[in-house]
C-alpha cells in the first residue's frame, strides 16, 4: 500500500512539471523594442525629456519671504521702543554687536536681514531699519529700535510711540 501512495504521488509531481513545461513552452515570446531604435516608431531626431531637477527645501528665509508676500508688505501698526544706549557693544541674534548708532532693530518673527520702513505715525517722519535682532519682548511692543532709528523719527523723549511699518523685499 505504501508502494502505490509513493508511485503516485512521484506520478503527480511529473504530471505538474511537465504540464508547467508545456504552459511556459506555449505562451507566445514577447519581443522586447528597445525605445529610440524606430521599432516604436521613435523620431530618432526627438530630444529626450531632461530629467526633472530635483526640488531643494526651501530655506528659513525663502519661506518667510514667501508668507510675507502673501500677507503683502504692510505690517501694520503697532508700538515701538528703542533700545538704550547701556546695550551697546552686546551680542545680537544676528552675532553682530549692537552698534546704537546703526539703523538697527529687532522684531520677534522677520527673518534676520530684512529691511522694514518704520514711521512714527504722530510725527510723520519714517526711517528704513535692518533687522538684525530678536524682540521686544514686552507685551503690546511689535519693534525694537536702535537709538539712531529711534531719533530719526522722533521718539526719544517718549521712549515709545505708536508705528507703522512696511516690508522693503
Amino acid at each position: 500500500m505504501e508502494r502505490k501512495l509513493l508511485l503516485t504521488l512521484i506520478a503527480v509531481l511529473v504530471l505538474s512539471i511537465a504540464l508547467a513545461g508545456a504552459v511556459w513552452l506555449a505562451s507566445p515570446q514577447r519581443e522586447w523594442v528597445r525605445l529610440g531604435a524606430g521599432k516604436a516608431g521613435v523620431d530618432p531626431n526627438i530630444a529626450a525629456a531632461p530629467a526633472p531637477v530635483p526640488q531643494a527645501t526651501p530655506t528659513p528665509w525663502q519661506t518667510a519671504r514667501a508668507a510675507i508676500r502673501k500677507l503683502g508688505r504692510d505690517l501694520g501698526f503697532g508700538h515701538a521702543s528703542y533700545y538704550g544706549p547701556g546695550l551697546a557693544g552686546g551680542q545680537t541674534a544676528s552675532g553682530e554687536r549692537f552698534d546704537p548708532r546703526k539703523l538697527t532693530a529687532a522684531h520677534r518673527t522677520l527673518p534676520l536681514g530684512s529691511r522694514v520702513r518704520v514711521t512714527n505715525t504722530r510725527t510723520g517722519r519714517s526711517v528704513v531699519v535692518r533687522i538684525n535682532d530678536r524682540g521686544p519682548f514686552i507685551a503690546g511692543r511689535v519693534i525694537d529700535l536702535s537709538t539712531a532709528a529711534a531719533r530719526r523719527i522722533g521718539m526719544l523723549a517718549s521712549g515709545t510711540a505708536r508705528v507703522r511699518m512696511q516690508l522693503l523685499v
